[in-house]
């Protein structure tokens, strides 16, 4: 599912009366909701569905793709994912 496929699941869960401009709406401020959450708490948990939380990955070496050559990735940070067990129990 990608984004305009998830903004029509959403337009058809609200009903006859919600527009598409409205369904792009709800799905953009969740998403804007959650990146905000993200950045400010490092943690966004929704019950019943998971945790999005900010990990750290260490400094590694690594080797060009092109090359084959060694080379050093500096640390980073990035966002994980986990689901819950009413989810996981759901799939």
């Amino acid at each position: 599912m990608n984004k305009s496929e998830l903004v029509e699941a959403v337009q058809k869960e609200l009903g006859n009366e919600a527009t598409k401009r409205l369904a792009e709406d709800a799905v953009a401020a969740v998403l804007n909701s959650i990146s905000k959450g993200i950045k400010k708490d490092k943690k966004v948990q929704l019950i019943g569905f998971g945790t999005f939380e900010v990990k750290k990955r260490a400094a590694r070496m690594g080797r060009n793709p092109k090359t084959g050559e060694a080379m050093k990735i500096k640390a980073s940070k990035t966002v994980g994912f986990k689901c819950s067990s009413t989810l996981k129990a759901s799939l």
